[in-house]
């Protein structure tokens, strides 16, 4: 990184500091020790990937600060029917028998047809899931009665109850026609919904958490919640259909009161709870290959990634001499040996401003990485490399962090190059002849038939394409009803419009988005009823405001990721359904939009103020919020949900982009190289990965400048992205499978692929009559029972008389 100005001042790298003239010694040093006590600009985050953030945030991104005051209202509720019921004892003062007995005579006051009534007995509930925090002192303490009270509220029938109600709520017209009218829409607008959803989220969230000191019927009434949950059972439909339904109603305008952010992550957690998260699919994926009796996987994936460090390629020499000629000060001669050159880089990549005119695709220096030094160029006078944490990190032995994989089709194409240019004729799909090839050859095909690569996918294609020749001797596919095939199924028949949903509140939340008439407004559920009037107000509400959206685009993120994961798993057309809906409705550009700003900026935001987050509000005397404090916000090194989004919407945008060319060349189209090259300066390895491997799939056609432009990036990419051993993604090589006028043909292919299989699979109605089996037994077709039309029953002795006795019967020709 160059701390010094117009060419001089001092190179600093994790492990080395060289001194270079245009700055004086004295700054040199004070650099130097400043950079050795650890406060380098820019420092790897020790973020750590998951399927959610810890309990307490997870808990808190629940409530927007407006609804604070509520926490002592549902208190109060609760209290009043206590003590009207029970003596002067405390809850946590009482045994089992009357814990149960109170909650089943809250959830039977639910049944009465006052709304007023209703709603206070809903936050008495509420108040229970919250963990009657009024008699706890600590945070822990909140955790042991949240979790307590909500296993006793499901033991009684309590989720059943709060999804009729809510499905009451969603059809009552009154209210929503009430708040289409209405000029703004307020907290208040949206009261029943938001007590109702707060605690089916908490009952979900403190319920899928997994804990080893559950006693044993804890752990049972978890799983049968859990596949509850995902079945039709509730309104012969999955909870998850229900809520999707919400979203398109919402996005419709029919009900803009929807508190749309709460919507969001309990659809978010229900999936994560029903389909499972990251783990488990792993999990799934090694089970799922061993029945298909596939290979194990080379590594896993999982492990890799995270023990990835956010190291930077080393820059080659040449690369920086060629940069060091391009400086204006060339009379000054650097103080740096040769040898140690590829040690270096020559611009700091985090300054704060966002100069992006400097990154357009002729840039000349690529900036994006810091060069990390070759162990054996390290000099011996360097201070020490700051030590890392130790965490679950393992030391990779030297060479690439992922086993090189190929595919039958690349193995297959090799060889029809090798054929026609040796021997001068093809052999279609055969990959065993090599006679006449030369003995290179055949090495080589013995190179990549060792790191040949079957995914479940190619399987899953294959078995439909033979379904769909045998339709009749193919036999009845066995599917299991697993919760993703029970989800899918759910909803299929308007996928579409949930997909342009999600897309629709996503660009509302990004904030590179613009305020316009047409959008949705997505603030319902954060906007109090009176508007702030001091400017402390003011600032307050504008955090709320922020942290709403980046809670959206979190939860948003992180139900598209997993549907994706998991419907790929399952079969892969239900992937590619998906996939090609979220294309259709320009998911691509809407990534890049909001990957197009200081994406620095973002994921540092400290849109939070930790005095007024759940549990630590209900238990901690308020201290007097000032402007200064709230500007301060918390001490941390980056906004965990921010990052998470990040990755999660680049994981959006591979799964996408993966192997198809009309796709990539979307990327390339929309100018995505420059915005995701800003996205390496955060230095986190995964988020790297996943930005490398974008620029890796259209390097290609980003022409021969760019490329030289960009090297480091080059190397970065070899380092990091997984090998396909004939894959020619570092030159322009011209691609037979992406000629510009087959884009849209690969498109509608697999348009037709995917329809087919939904109607083979899905479509009972639309049976091909021709595949119908025909009864060819006389008897059981003459005594078939045929209703026929009154005006015919009416008729039929004219009829007879007309169509059969005056018509002569030839009968010999006939029996002929």
């Amino acid at each position: 990184m160059d701390v010094g100005g117009n060419g001089g001042g001092v190179i600093v790298n994790n492990k080395q500091k060289v001194m270079l003239p245009g700055k004086s010694r004295g700054e040199f040093a004070r650099n130097q020790r400043k950079d050795s006590e650890g406060l380098s600009e820019a420092p790897d985050l020790e973020f750590e990937y998951g399927d959610s953030d810890k309990w307490a945030a997870e808990l808190s991104e629940l409530y927007s600060y407006t609804e604070g005051p509520e926490f002592h209202l549902n208190r109060k509720c609760f209290e009043e029917d206590f003590q009207t019921h029970v003596s002067d004892k405390r809850w946590v003062d009482l045994d089992a028998m009357q814990h149960r007995a109170h909650a089943m005579r809250l959830l039977d006051g639910l049944d009465v047809t006052g709304r007023e009534r209703r709603l206070k007995l809903a936050r008495a509930i509420l108040y229970m899931a919250q963990g009657t925090f009024g008699d706890c002192s600590s945070e822990a303490e909140v955790q042991h009665w949240m979790r307590y009270n909500v296993f006793l509220l499901l033991e009684v029938g309590a989720f059943s109850a709060l999804v009729e109600l809510l499905n009451m709520e969603i059809e009552n017209s009154a209210a929503c026609s009430s708040a289409v009218r209405k000029p703004a829409i307020s907290l208040a607008d949206s009261t029943d919904l938001r007590v109702l959803l707060n605690i089916m989220y908490l009952m979900v969230e403190m319920i899928q958490q997994d804990d080893l000191a559950d006693p044993p019927e804890w752990r049972a009434t978890r799983e049968t919640f859990k596949t509850e949950l995902g079945s039709p059972l509730y309104n012969s439909e999955p909870v998850s259909v229900m809520l999707f339904g919400m979203v398109t109603k919402f996005c419709s305008g029919h009900a803009p009161h929807f508190p749309m952010k709460k919507v969001l992550l309990l659809l978010w957690k229900t999936i994560l709870f029903t389909l499972g998260g990251f783990e488990q699919l792993q999990s799934l994926k090694v089970c799922k290959r061993e029945e298909l009796g596939l290979p194990r996987l080379p590594e896993d994936s999982i492990r890799v990634v995270r023990n990835m460090r956010a190291a930077s390629p080393p820059a080659s020499a040449s690369d920086l001499i060629e940069q060091q000629q391009r400086r204006a000060r060339r009379e000054h001669k650097a103080l740096i040996k040769q040898e140690n050159l590829d040690a270096f880089n020559e611009k700091d990549p985090y300054k704060a401003d966002d100069s992006r005119e400097d990154e357009e695709e002729n840039d000349d220096n690529d900036n994006s990485l810091e060069t990390e030094p070759f162990p054996l160029e390290r000099d011996e006078v360097m201070p020490p490399p700051i030590p890392h944490p130790s965490s679950e990190r393992v030391s990779f032995p030297k060479g690439l962090p992922w086993a090189p994989k190929v595919r039958e089709k690349d193995i297959e194409n090799f060889l029809e190059c090798s054929r026609s240019k040796f021997i001068g004729y093809t052999l279609g799909n055969d990959t065993d002849t090599v006679v006449g090839l030369p003995r290179p050859i055949h090495e080589s095909i013995k190179t990549l038939k060792q790191h040949k690569y079957v995914s479940i996918a190619e399987v899953q294609i294959a078995k439909e394409e033979e379904y769909q020749k045998t339709p009749l001797s193919g036999g009845e596919e066995d599917v299991e009803m697993c919760a993703t095939e029970l989800l899918y199924q759910g909803i299929l028949p308007s996928l579409p419009q949930y997909m342009i949903a999600l897309l629709k509140i996503l660009l509302a939340a990004a904030p590179t988005s613009k305020a316009k008439t047409d959008s949705i407004n997505i603030l319902a559920d954060v906007l109090p009823e009176e508007m702030p009037t001091t400017v402390l107000q003011s600032m307050k509400l504008g955090v709320d405001v922020n942290r709403h959206k980046e809670i959206i685009v979190k939860a948003i993120s992180a139900i598209l990721l997993l549907l994706l994961k998991h419907f790929k798993l399952n079969h892969i057309y239900q992937f590619e359904y998906m996939a090609q809906h979220l294309v259709f409705a320009n998911c691509i550009p809407l990534i890049l939009k909001f990957f197009n700003q200081n994406i620095m900026s973002y994921i540092t935001a400290k849109n939070s103020i930790s005095v007024l987050d759940f549990p630590y509000c209900v238990l901690h005397e308020l201290p007097e919020l000032t402007a200064e404090s709230l500007e301060a916000g918390d001490n941390n090194q980056f906004c965990w949900r921010n990052l998470f989004s990040c990755i999660n919407l680049l994981r959006i945008l591979n799964k996408l982009t993966k192997w198809k060319h009309s796709r990539t060349m979307m990327l390339v189209v929309f100018k995505s190289a420059p915005i995701l090259k800003r996205a390496l300066k955060v230095k986190q390895a995964m988020m790297q990965l996943y930005v490398l491997k974008l620029l890796k799939v259209q390097t290609k056609y980003l022409g021969r400048q760019w490329r030289k432009s960009n090297m480091k990036t080059m190397s970065a990419i070899y380092q990091k992205v997984r090998h396909r051993l004939n894959d020619d993604w570092a030159y322009g090589n011209a691609d037979l499978d992406a000629r510009p006028w087959d884009f849209q043909a690969e498109e509608c292919a697999l348009r037709a692929s995917i329809e087919r299989f939904n109607n083979r699979r899905y479509d009972k109605n639309q049976s091909n009559p021709e595949f119908l089996p025909v009864d060819n037994c006389l008897q059981s077709v003459l005594g078939q029972r045929v209703e026929l039309p009154e005006d015919f029953q009416m008729n039929y002795d004219l009829w007879l008389e007309r169509e059969v006795f005056s018509k002569p019967i030839c009968w010999e020709d006939l029996l002929q």
